[in-house]
């Protein structure tokens, strides 16, 4: 949930870090702190508040020279946010500086045995209980820094990824990960260390992604010294060649990262189905499908595991799977499924979705799913996240970096994977007659299209938000495909605007939510052509008569709900099973308006963080 950057080379640390943390400040953004070394002594800034704040403060309070450094940007989980709680940490004796994105869950004993041997603590955080362990075994054990950190790493519980350096011997960074990402650039003669790989893009090409349990050690000058946490085993970097580029992590000429993102899709739909679906053959092409289609032909049934955003594309494709496939689905929250003792055999397919590829609890649902012998694939949108690396195998959504927290992109290039999945196997399993087949591989590929005609509605989508901006609560409805565009929806406006949202099917109305109806309530229905749209009209008929404001999105040209409605929106007309692709868009955008004309933070809501990579 935090992120941390680090340098050690031949260039002034202090920008790069600062740039660095600033291209983070998704991953976590109430407090902040930089430590330098000089040559002689560190200087360390630490504040509450967002990276400008911190960037201020260290211009003005502290010398910013130095070749060596590191930096961090967190969400608080242990500590309140504020300037002591905040990264870095020294230990006691002022040597050791540590930065560190994670849980240590067995902090308070050891904190309890540390202080029984004298040291003191400043702050509420794990982070400090484990630089003083540290130090600790490093002056008992009289071993170096690297040692000290391996058998420290190996005393606690938890999820880390952390980096150390010794003021008494600053031409080393030590690193370690377990469960949190984190990236070393290689450059000449200079290492960078970072959560991901976008601090350091425009310096290097050239990265090595930490496994879980492996640690570093990282000296301008000479090769990365690449060890095994349990067993001091010696590990061999692969180094990756990074595909990022520097216009992708800018806004581009747009207010918010989240609008951006919004405007992407088009462009993020269609980067993810190059390569794979091939209409003019009518083939669909995914290696990750084709290596293992024995797999998934035998399949008992598929589980798909995700949190949040995520969850709802899985939702969306249990529709899918299922009407074209006819194979069983289920769907569960990751968070929820590693601790109900789940029914998990070797005829399962489980498919764990994630934007980040970070995710802590669907990481967890996977080792638990290996561990029952299912075969796992993973959809995730970061090449070389632990996801990609835990699963057998699985498909990237190809959406490009997504920074706005609110996730928009990736939930209708996670749709797209998913919905390629599900037609090759329908295809495979002979389920599907060639017309129907043809049909959607030809709607898929017109989508971009379809999704930038449903974007030119933004000018009247804010207009419409000007109208509810102030409201406190707000329903959104929808059926079949888009009862999970509902919930996303509703997670949408709560996310940025703060506004209570909650998502329903449309016939789940009358059992109970329709006791919030009022003249004071907005409710926002998807009430497209394809599919139970006169149920959907008889469902806003309902809402008309108690006095709820309507919103609708309908397809074009409808005249009936239009007659009924407050607002209408439309969109482009789409087979049912592919809706969820246009639908969602308006909502993307009444949502972030809604958030803008609150002077809400769009694409770092209190609170959140992009990437959940602790329980």
């Amino acid at each position: 949930m935090c992120g941390i950057v680090g340098y050690i080379g031949h260039r002034e640390a202090y920008p790069i870090i600062m740039k660095g943390l600033q291209r983070l400040e998704y991953r976590g953004y109430d407090s902040a702190g930089i430590a330098l070394f000089d040559g002689n002594q560190i200087n360390m800034s630490k504040t509450k508040g967002k990276v400008v704040d911190l960037k201020n403060k260290s211009e003005k309070n502290i010398a910013i020279n130095g070749t060596l450094g590191m930096g961090h940007t967190r969400w608080a989980t242990h500590g309140v946010p504020n300037d002591v709680n905040s990264h870095p940490h020294y230990s006691n004796s002022g040597n050791l500086v540590i930065i560190h994105n994670g849980i240590i869950e067995n902090y308070e004993s050891v904190k309890t045995e540390l202080t029984k041997r004298g040291y003191v603590f400043e702050s509420d955080t794990d982070t400090e209980v484990l630089v003083n362990l540290i130090e600790e075994v490093k002056k008992k054990e009289n071993v170096k820094l690297g040692k000290a950190v391996q058998i420290a790493l190996n005393q606690v519980v938890g999820a880390y990824a952390i980096a150390v350096f010794d003021k008494s011997k600053p031409d080393e960074i030590v690193v370690a990960k377990l469960g949190s990402p984190l990236a070393i650039g290689i450059g000449e003669n200079e290492f960078f260390i970072a959560s991901d790989a976008s601090p350091f893009i425009e310096y290097t090409n050239n990265a090595v992604y930490l496994e879980d349990e492996e640690m570093a050690i990282v000296r301008p000058g000479k090769e990365i010294k690449l060890r095994k946490i349990k067993n001091d085993a010696v590990a061999y970097p692969m180094i990756q060649e990074l595909q990022l580029n520097l216009e992708e992590i800018e806004k581009g000429g747009y207010d918010h990262f989240m609008l951006k993102e919004i405007y992407e899709q088009p462009r993020a739909i269609k980067d993810t189905y190059r390569g794979r679906l091939l209409v003019d053959q009518g083939l669909i092409k995914m290696s990750g499908i084709d290596d293992n289609l024995e797999r998934f032909m035998n399949a008992n049934r598929i589980v798909i595991v995700a949190c949040g955003t995520s969850w709802h594309a899985g939702l969306v494709a249990e529709y899918i799977f299922e009407d074209l496939a006819r194979i069983p689905v289920e769907v569960e929250y990751a968070s929820e499924f590693r601790y109900r003792n789940p029914v998990i055999t070797n005829n399962d397919v489980v498919i764990a979705i994630s934007q980040s590829g970070e995710t802590a609890d669907t990481l967890a649902a996977i080792k638990l799913a290996k561990e029952n012998g299912a075969f796992v694939f993973g959809v995730c949108n970061v090449v070389g996240s632990s996801i990609a690396r835990e699963t057998h195998a699985g498909a990237y959504t190809h959406a490009g970096p997504e920074i706005g927290v609110a996730s928009t992109k990736a939930f209708t290039t996670q749709i797209t994977i998913l919905t390629l999945l599900a037609l090759k196997l329908a295809k495979e399993k002979g389920v599907i007659n060639e017309t129907k087949y043809h049909e959607i591989l030809v709607e898929l590929e017109n989508i971009p299209k379809k999704v930038e005609k449903a974007l030119e509605a933004n000018p009247l989508v804010e207009i419409i938000a000007d109208v509810y901006k102030d409201s406190e609560n707000c329903l959104y409805l929808g059926r079949g495909y888009n009862f999970p565009v509902a919930l996303e929806g509703a997670l949408k406006l709560k996310e940025i605007s703060y506004i209570h949202a909650e998502g329903y099917p449309a016939a789940e109305m009358k059992h109970g939510p329709i006791a919030l109806i009022d003249e004071q309530m907005p409710v926002i229905v998807i009430a497209t052509k394809k599919g139970h749209y006169e149920k959907v009209v008889s469902n806003i008929q309902e809402i008309k008569t108690r006095k709820g404001k309507i919103i609708a999105i309908v397809t074009e040209g409808d005249t009936q709900v239009r007659e009924l409605a407050d607002h209408v929106i439309e969109v482009p007309e789409v087979l049912e099973g592919l809706s969820p692709l246009v639908t969602t868009i308006p909502l993307q955008l009444l949502s972030y308006h809604i958030a803008v004309m609150r002077g809400c933070n769009v694409d770092q809501p209190r609170n959140l963080a992009k990437s959940v990579t602790v329980e």
